[in-house]
């Protein structure tokens, strides 16, 4: 194992399939729930799984401001309701005030409902790649980036839209990869955490 611990943030959705992905990669990881636990990572995965509901426990175990203070430090990926989370402002009514992290507006399942949900083939070009790689993405109730500022880059696209954003060692998705066994948007990430400077 890798002297690097991957944090995940562990209130709800689906933690587990990130673990899976991650210490399939090589590196440990820590379950996030408290700031103690948060201060032990590198890095972190916000996962997907219902966004107002990860809000309300991020909120009752006062972790959001230590989440902002380590998003400034520390490379941070939010997946599906993880970005919705880490966007600058959610389009509609919602009961959740985003962290401010990235520069998108997102609107919330924007895909349709659980029975919408599909999987296709995407195009990533990640940092680094010699080339752009085909990956299997799922889409379960996905949310939509709806505008973007000038520091977000995107790194994929689905149907002219931007699925895979990164800001600085910020990285967001509205998809799930962790659903999958291709392991390349952990991996890309996980150089992120390795970076120290």
């Amino acid at each position: 194992m890798s002297a690097i611990i991957v944090g995940i943030l562990a209130l709800q959705g689906d933690f587990a399939k990130h673990q899976e992905m991650v210490k399939s990669l090589g590196f440990a990881v820590q379950y996030v729930r408290t700031p103690q636990e948060l201060a032990k990572c590198d890095c972190l995965i916000i996962p997907g799984g219902e966004s107002t509901a990860i809000y309300r426990r991020l909120s009752f175990i006062e972790l959001i401001d230590p989440l902002v203070q380590f998003a400034a430090q520390k490379p941070v990926f939010g997946t599906c309701a993880g970005v919705i989370l880490m966007s600058n402002h959610i389009q509609a009514e919602s009961f959740v005030n985003p962290l401010k992290l990235i520069d998108v507006t997102i609107e919330r399942n924007a895909f349709g409902r659980q029975s919408d949900s599909f999987q296709t083939e995407v195009t990533v070009s990640l940092p680094g790649s010699k080339k752009p790689l085909p990956i299997p993405a799922y889409f379960i109730r996905a949310p939509r980036i709806k505008e973007w500022g000038e520091k977000v880059q995107i790194l994929a696209e689905f149907e002219g839209e931007p699925i895979l954003v990164q800001q600085g060692r910020l990285l967001g998705a509205t998809f799930h990869p962790e659903l999958t066994s291709d392991g390349a948007i952990h991996r890309y990430f996980i150089s992120l955490c390795m970076d120290k400077n």
